[in-house]
């Protein structure tokens, strides 16, 4: 049974093996048949996100739907699942009602585009560095900027025992670029702004591979299926089996 296809409980408890279309309807006329803890009426359909039972015995386990949320993250969240340590934390604000985690990080000062989803295929997938997706982000720093730092930053800056690797980066104003990189070092935009002399006092993700961010701040909205097909694209050199 696919995620979307509903199919009538008869049909489906003949399909299990466990007895004739025939015989499950006299055990759902006798009230033997419950799904998600409720007696159903003749000819109910059922999906793979309910849970069948006959005389109370467990028949099939409700298999969680895949959820790929993208968020506007504030600044002062923290993107850790450990709800116990970090009262911050991104899955507390944004409360969703079942098990999801992020991909990747956006440091506690930053704010912008997060990814979220219980999908741990599509996480390794897109968080593997030699598949160089793109990230976008918009940085604001405390000094004019120069056209040697927007060269050194372009071509690389040694931090964390490494050179970054090239990156595309635009100015905006006097004090603001556009940067894309294909790399995620930890606090990597700011470590490289350190190292040539500039503070970031403001830093926000605007894309992350063929996502935009188009949410006001502290909001979600759950991925397209056509951005979900464009990704499944980007990723098709993995691996690991493909979802849906």
């Amino acid at each position: 049974m696919k995620e979307k296809e509903a199919t009538r409980i008869n049909k489906f408890l003949s399909e299990m093996g466990y007895c004739s279309r025939r015989a499950a309807d006299k055990l759902i006329e006798q009230g033997r048949v419950t799904i998600n803890g409720k007696v159903p009426e003749m000819g109910t359909k059922i999906t793979v996100a309910d849970e069948v039972r006959v005389d109370g015995e467990l028949i099939s386990e409700p298999q969680e739907k895949p959820v790929y949320i993208a968020f506007n993250k504030p600044i002062g969240i923290v993107c850790t699942t450990d709800t116990r340590v970090e009262k911050d934390n991104i899955i507390d604000f944004i409360n969703y009602p079942s098990r999801i985690f992020p991909i990747g990080r956006l440091d506690k000062p930053s704010e912008g585009l997060i990814l979220l989803t219980n999908d741990g295929d599509i996480v390794n997938k897109i968080l593997r560095a030699r598949n160089k997706h793109q990230k976008e982000y918009i940085v604001t720093v405390d000094r004019p900027i120069t056209k040697v730092f927007l060269e050194k930053m372009a071509n690389g800056v040694p931090i964390l025992d490494r050179v970054t690797r090239k990156c595309e980066i635009e100015e905006i104003s006097k004090f603001q670029f556009r940067i894309i990189l294909t790399q995620g070092l930890n606090r990597q935009i700011r470590r490289m702004c350190e190292y040539l002399g500039y503070n970031v006092t403001a830093l926000k993700r605007i894309r992350i591979m063929n996502i935009q961010l188009d949410v006001p701040v502290g909001k979600w909205r759950y991925l397209s299926e056509k951005e979900l097909s464009e990704i499944n694209e980007m990723i098709s050199d993995s691996t690991k089996t493909h979802y849906k």
